[in-house]
């Protein structure tokens, strides 16, 4: 049982101000290539470093047996 009244709630502060947009033509130009250049560091062809297919190298092998630790 509340034998009080409710409790007052604060007053809503007022929404932020609007951040500022950069509209300067050379801040578009950098933040363009900027995008681009992260854009072709990505994706398929810039991680795979063999062709389509595969290693062709031949494998390196010795020639008989060999005694481990001789």
């Amino acid at each position: 049982m509340c034998f009080s009244s409710a409790p007052s709630v604060p007053p809503v502060p007022p929404p932020p101000p609007e951040p500022p947009t950069a509209v300067d033509p050379g801040v578009k130009a950098a933040r363009e290539q900027a995008r681009r250049k992260a854009q072709g560091a990505q994706g398929y062809t810039s991680t795979v470093l063999t062709g389509p297919m595969g290693d062709l190298s031949t494998a390196s092998t010795t020639s008989g047996k060999a005694l481990l630790g001789a």
